[in-house]
């Protein structure tokens, strides 16, 4: 990222992309007020600069049959680096866990699970997780609807800060 300034239109192309990653180069470009192929390097540039990390499609779980979404909050026995570290890698393993962050304060890591029934996930709590090792608690809360899921950085507000800042 370092050494690619982003100016107006690369803050475009990435609020537009971030909105809709289908949309081909050429309407891309008309939304963003420049040419196809200038509009293409941009991309490519942003792309190879780590700004756009990939496209994917927003998936319905319901729709597949994953009827529960858990957070779990997971206290760890000792947070030295090589332990957060293999805590890390073996939530990449499991399939449930579609989040894993770390966190400052009381609770070392938050897991965003889905499952397809509470039994699965109960398996999956009582088989992996709570016996993983250095795993020293578990709270989970069960998510029973979601308000907002708005994936991404809220463009509207970067712009204000830059226009204060101008």
């Amino acid at each position: 990222m370092a050494g690619h300034k982003l100016d107006e239109i690369d803050r475009k192309i990435l609020s537009e992309l971030q909105a809709d990653g289908r949309m081909t180069n050429v309407e891309l470009a008309r939304r963003v007020g420049i040419s196809a192929p200038p509009c293409l390097r941009r991309v490519r540039t942003l792309e190879d600069s780590g700004y756009i990390r990939g496209y994917h499609a927003d998936v319905n779980p319901r729709e597949l049959g994953f009827e529960v979404q858990v957070f779990a909050m997971v206290g760890l026995h000792s947070q030295a680096e090589v332990d957060l570290s293999a805590f890390e890698q073996r939530c990449r393993t499991w399939p449930l866990v579609r989040e894993c962050h770390m966190l400052n304060g009381e609770i070392d890591f938050i897991l965003k699970c889905v499952a397809p029934d509470l039994s699965t996930f109960q398996s999956f709590l009582t088989e992996q997780l709570t016996s993983a090792p250095n795993v020293a608690s578990v709270k989970t809360s069960l998510v029973i609807r979601c308000a907002k899921d708005e994936p991404g950085v809220p463009f509207d507000v970067l712009e204000d800060r830059l226009a204060k800042l101008a």
